[in-house]
């Protein structure tokens, strides 16, 4: 999916390439304030970022998409009647709590944006809330109303990096991507590691552009960009409550063509959602599966799934294992329970370029058992960390590049539906950091 392969020798250069993409566009500020914390269900102190995304002047021209999972958090409530508002003049984050089935979790959401909004000079309904974080837990409602006066002095344009920065949890770094669109850009940032399987991860993004383009265009180009990028990633299969992407413009530079819009939305889109899964915790190796010949695009979407949250695949490939028996088993599994009697007489599977299975048979060799570990090996973002104290740390913070394990299926039916979808391995540091995450 990304626009370019990038390769980074160490974290500075990776921390210098982000600095150089992050210019925010005309008509955006950004701030930050931390504080202390003990949350009330855990007596365990935290510290808890605010991320303060703010607007020269509230706009009108705004979109959202969110969360499809039935127990939505209190931000995605209040978010979703934001979209019924008449403009939008920030956007404030929090990390540590998601405010998801907490009690009284909207009011105390409505709260933080009402007086986000009295520093501001904003009404209350120009602010969108944002949180990520452990599930359950209340905000510490007083705590945060403490900070925002900092966050709000700490108002600064220039660059969108400390947004991308402070709006991270387990992520090993931040992400950040950009477009230019004539005289304006799009700038996008993300913060998402586990629970990543997009109806609509714990998945946050916030993409904004200074040119402008009216509300009904950026809705409709933004529902129509989720589904190849965002929906079309899963790192655990679990659909986060709190998944949200927000596209903002502050009108400041006319728009030259509506279309390059939309083709730039749609690439920083796509690179973010793969930095999200090459990001996901413990992910040593992102897994590509492009599916062609396929009835429509929803069924290769959904075989494409299929195969990346295959539990004994997603391990063979964390250990550079070739065994392809298991995609195999994946595709069948899939379609023997979606689609029986689908004729798979035609299919065609390929990994790493090297065709696997054709003919209804596997084609395998000793030479290509070897081009296949090579090739998985090279895609390996690093090696497996030993545990400290029984504990599995990632050795690296940042990406060392962008190869794939490539797999291609090809269901020979003479269809014209197409979709790429991108997961991940299953490793010892995923299960570490998920068995640990709160303790």
């Amino acid at each position: 999916m990304p626009s370019t392969h990038l390769t980074f020798a160490d974290r500075a250069s990776h921390r210098a390439w982000l600095a150089a993409q992050s210019a925010l566009p005309a008509g955006f500020r950004v701030g930050s304030a931390q504080f202390d914390f003990t949350p009330a269900e855990v007596r365990k102190p935290a510290r808890m970022t605010l991320t303060l995304i703010a607007l020269d002047r509230p706009t009108a021209d705004f979109a959202a998409v969110f969360t499809r999972n039935a127990f939505p958090g209190a931000p995605v409530l209040v978010g979703r009647a934001r979209l019924d508002g008449p403009s939008l003049g920030a956007i404030l984050i929090n990390n540590k709590i998601s405010n998801v089935c907490a009690p009284g979790g909207v009011a105390a959401a409505e709260r933080i944006c009402e007086e986000t909004a009295r520093l501001l000079g904003f009404s209350q309904g120009e602010i969108l809330p944002g949180s990520t974080g452990v599930i359950g837990w209340s905000l510490p409602v007083n705590g945060i109303l403490g900070a925002l006066p900092s966050a709000v002095r700490s108002l600064a344009g220039g660059s969108v990096l400390p947004a991308a920065e402070g709006i991270v949890t387990t992520d090993l770094y931040p992400k950040v991507r950009r477009a230019a669109v004539g005289a304006g850009s799009i700038v996008g940032i993300a913060k998402g590691a586990g629970m990543i399987e997009p109806n609509m991860a714990t998945m946050l993004v916030y993409l904004l552009t200074d040119l402008s383009v009216p509300r009904r265009e950026l809705r409709r180009m933004l529902s129509a960009a989720v589904g190849p990028t965002f929906n079309s990633i899963s790192v655990d299969s679990d659909t986060s409550t709190s998944d949200t992407v927000a596209l903002v413009s502050s009108g400041g530079v006319p728009c030259p063509d509506a279309a390059d819009f939309e083709r730039a939305l749609h690439t920083v889109c796509a690179d973010l959602a793969e930095d999200v899964v090459r990001n996901g915790e413990g992910v040593r190796h992102v897994i590509r599966v492009s599916v062609v010949n396929a009835p429509d695009a929803s069924s290769a979407r959904a075989l494409g799934k299929t195969v990346v949250n295959a539990p004994l695949l997603k391990c063979a490939v964390a250990g550079n294992d070739p065994n392809v028996g298991r995609l195999v088993q994946a595709v069948g599994k899939h379609v023997g329970s979606r689609a029986p009697g689908t004729d798979l007489s035609g299919l065609r599977m390929a990994l790493g370029g090297v065709e696997i299975f054709s003919g209804g048979e596997f084609r395998l060799d000793p030479e290509k058992e070897a081009a296949l570990s090579r090739h998985m090996r090279g895609a390996e973002l690093y090696a497996s960390a030993p545990p400290k104290g029984g504990v599995y740390r990632p050795p690296v913070d940042f990406p060392a590049h962008e190869r794939c394990v490539e797999i291609e299926i090809d269901l020979g039916r003479r269809g014209r539906a197409s979709a790429v979808v991108l997961g991940a391995d299953l490793t010892h540091e995923y299960v570490s950091e998920n068995a640990d995450y709160r303790s």
